[in-house]
């Protein structure tokens, strides 16, 4: 979450945002996290939801995967990522240059 609140001007300056975060982690531990950003922590999220996006629910240790999502301004889904652990996660720098890469081949 830090990575993403460093960016928030960078972020601003291509006219994008962090919507939400969302963590399996009840409201006290999220909040304390939320503190810290200036985007909503969700918490309490379900198996439920986390199939819902299509995310890896973690069985033995009860908590979903990473699942990151890009989305245009009416809410259409423009690219999404899925981990199944601590790599592959999509970092503020990488979606910034992705968003400027398309936005400078509109």
């Amino acid at each position: 979450m830090d990575d993403w609140e460093a960016h928030e001007s960078a972020l601003e300056a291509i006219d994008a945002r962090v919507v939400v975060a969302g963590s399996v982690d009840g409201a006290r531990h999220a909040g304390e996290v939320a503190a810290g950003v200036s985007f909503p922590i969700a918490h309490g999220v379900t198996r439920e939801q986390g199939r819902a996006v299509g995310a890896l629910w973690e069985g033995d240790r009860e908590f979903v995967q990473p699942a990151e999502f890009i989305l245009l301004g009416d809410g259409t889904v423009r690219a999404s990522s899925y981990a199944a652990g601590p790599l592959g996660r999509l970092d503020a720098a990488d979606a910034i240059k992705l968003i400027s890469f398309w936005e400078s081949n509109r």
